[in-house]
């Protein structure tokens, strides 16, 4: 039978440790995500994975934040975040710091996230968008290109921040060489 860890068994890094690791280069753009659990969930999430950081644009809420607490656990005190007003002045950012940057969107041209992850390079930025409406077009047309997960089932659509854990998941997986 199986015994859970404690939290000492699992030899977790404090804050300062996190915030001196090395971290994958991958950016994590919110663009109008208005849950402040989803954005909270992001958090917690990137620092599982230990991402680069996380970029909050427009109506995103930002920390510090009681309700975005509750999900991110003290993630938002141990990631890296910056906000923008205007996701498109986050996106030329970073193409301007040598990222590529891609929309997790259904669209025409979309590849696979299993096609992405095959052709990975460092400096990766993803932006996922609002819970209703998704990446806004004129940031999808920003972009390097957008990467879908397949879906088999009868919705078109998963929550935001799951879609993030499964894009997160996936891409650092790849970066780590795994």
């Amino acid at each position: 039978m199986s015994k859970k860890l404690t939290t000492v068994e699992m030899g977790r890094m404090s804050v300062t440790e996190y915030r001196e690791a090395d971290k994958l280069p991958l950016v994590v753009v919110l663009d109008n995500v208005r849950s402040q659990h989803n954005v909270g969930a992001v958090f917690r999430t990137a620092d599982a994975m230990r991402i680069e950081r996380v970029l909050l644009c427009g109506i995103c809420c930002c920390p510090p934040n009681q309700e975005l607490h509750k999900t991110a656990l003290g993630a938002e005190e141990s990631v890296e975040w910056q906000y923008y007003k205007e996701t498109l002045n986050a996106v030329q950012a970073l193409k301007a710091q040598g990222y590529k940057v891609y929309a997790v969107e259904q669209a025409h041209d979309s590849v696979t996230l299993e096609e992405m992850a095959a052709q990975i390079t460092p400096k990766t930025a993803v932006i996922l968008g609002h819970e209703v409406f998704g990446v806004q077009q004129e940031v999808v047309d920003a972009c390097d290109g957008c990467i879908e997960i397949p879906q088999y089932g009868t919705k078109h659509s998963m929550n935001v921040s799951v879609t993030a854990g499964i894009v997160m998941y996936r891409l650092s997986e790849r970066m780590r060489g795994l």
